[in-house]
């Protein structure tokens, strides 16, 4: 935004909790609202106009989602230029989109597209519909529809996709001189996703800092500042592999090679931390069992649809632990009625500590830390560290019912103290393990099988982990029931 233009009218009665981006996108929507009920339709464009001029097209573009989808379209045609409208496309929601798309003519689409970086556009087709697209790649210059179309045929998780196509690449035998002449001839190409140095046949050689662009004389050959490229991949490496690279080595742009070495493509800094953004958006989601293209924007009808399967193995897990339950029935009587009653407990316990053991190494695999060398030590280290923790709170828990229940009965009332303790400790002690084993062994098995390993710590592993670890502590307290009785 000019966000500086309205910094006093967002400070003013600010929440603490609210970051300010949210107080922009809260004054934007209110104002939006506001010109859009105006009774006058002069007088009502005529105040769009002015806002889409004071305020930054991306700011702009989180605000749109807030209002209706006819009025989108209005909005969108007032921003005052066409590099403010391809902001605004890129930064904008799926469903604007889709709404623009339906009502921009295929001479406007011309224009933006033609005008647009190509691995911007690339990502901004992906949500207009197959004839539409087609029909804009017959109308836009041909060299343009041939690049996105290029980019378009990779995976979205790969880095042919993350790639750009449009790059400043020069051969060893040219000047810095004659290179600036030919950066300055293309403002179009941003010059911060690196230079890269070619020999005669094309493969790659080297990069050049920008800094050595402007320290040497303009006669200096490019291939005595050059620097070896160290780190490369190609288009089908994995979204999680570029991250690795990058995260690792700490550098600014990584180049993308086919089998013989010639650059056909750069990753920028930019498009990697979008990619880690939407790889972090994707594990969250599958965590909790919803959608990762869910929004707070969204229906009730359409949030209920991306939970409700997730919910439907919770539930059918939960009538399968209430059968379970059920099988013990016939033992009823005596310390095992009491049993019941720290059913919560163990499926409490156990589940967390399920759940930590899988975040940790889901978090390992996700930062590439989980190696061939190191996996087996990173299993036992976890393991061990599930089990001690719950070997601690099974003792502690099963004395501390003993002593509860030894003083007054507080707990369990008539039924022996010591058999209560033991089963409610050695009971905690099982599912612990049980929780362990399963958060430990769940992220390498959806792996194994090609699916993400983040689904371990979501609700189908918990509502199995509750299953499991319930089934054990029956069958402990049966067998110290039968020990005591």
């Amino acid at each position: 935004m000019e966000i500086h233009s309205n910094e006093e009218e967002i400070e003013d009665g600010a929440d603490p909790l609210e970051s300010k981006t949210g107080r922009i996108d809260d004054l934007l929507k209110e104002k939006l609202e506001k010109a859009f009920h105006k009774q006058t339709s002069k007088v009502r464009l005529h105040d769009i106009a002015k806002i889409a001029c004071e305020h930054s097209p991306i700011d702009l573009a989180y605000a749109a989602s807030h209002l209706p989808h006819n009025v989108r379209p209005v909005l969108f045609e007032n921003l005052p230029n066409r590099d403010a409208k391809i902001k605004f496309l890129v930064a904008t929601d799926s469903d604007t989109r889709l709404t623009l798309f339906r009502q921009l003519d295929d001479v406007e689409l011309k224009k933006i597209f033609e005008r647009m970086p190509t691995d911007e556009a690339v990502w901004v087709v992906d949500d207009m519909p197959e004839r539409r697209f087609r029909r804009l790649m017959d109308v836009i210059d041909s060299k343009k529809a041939n690049r996105i179309c290029e980019l378009k045929k990779h995976d979205r998780k790969s880095a042919g996709r993350l790639m750009t196509s449009e790059f400043f690449a020069f051969t060893m035998d040219m000047t810095i001189g004659e290179a600036a002449d030919y950066i300055r001839d293309n403002p179009r190409i941003d010059f911060t996703k690196g230079i890269f140095i070619l020999n005669h046949s094309g493969e790659l050689q080297g990069y050049v800092p920008a800094r050595n662009m402007m320290i040497n004389p303009p006669t200096t050959p490019l291939r005595q500042v050059m620097r070896p490229v160290l780190h490369k991949v190609t288009v089908e490496a994995t979204r999680e592999e570029v991250i690795d690279i990058v995260e690792r080595y700490k550098i600014a742009s990584l180049p993308v090679v086919d089998i013989d070495n010639y650059l056909i493509g750069v990753i920028a800094h930019e498009d990697i931390v979008e990619a880690m953004e939407d790889l972090a958006d994707e594990t969250i989601a599958r965590m909790a069992g919803t959608n990762d293209k869910f929004t707070s924007h969204d229906p009730i009808l359409r949030r209920f649809l991306t939970r409700a399967p997730w919910l439907c193995v919770t539930l059918l897990a939960g009538l399968l632990n209430v059968g379970v339950m059920s099988s013990f029935q016939k033992y009823d009587g005596g310390v095992l009625t009491f049993a019941l009653f720290f059913v919560p407990l163990i499926n409490g316990m156990s589940g967390t500590i399920g759940l930590q053991c899988s975040t940790v190494l889901v978090r390992i695999m996700a930062m590439g830390g989980l190696s061939v060398g190191s996996r087996r030590e990173t299993l036992v280290k976890e393991l061990l560290s599930g089990l001690f923790t719950g070997l601690i709170f099974g003792v502690g828990c099963g004395l501390l019912v003993y002593l509860l229940d030894s003083v007054g009965g507080a707990v369990v009332g008539a039924a022996s103290p010591i058999a209560v303790g033991a089963i409610v400790g050695i009971g905690l002690i099982g599912g612990c393990a049980a929780g362990t084993l399963l958060g430990v062994f769940s992220p390498l098995f959806f792996s194994r099988i090609g699916v993400d390993p983040a689904i371990s710590a979501g609700p189908i592993v918990t509502a199995f982990n509750d299953f499991l670890s319930m089934t054990i502590y029956f069958v402990i307290a049966l067998g110290i029931s039968n020990l005591f009785f």
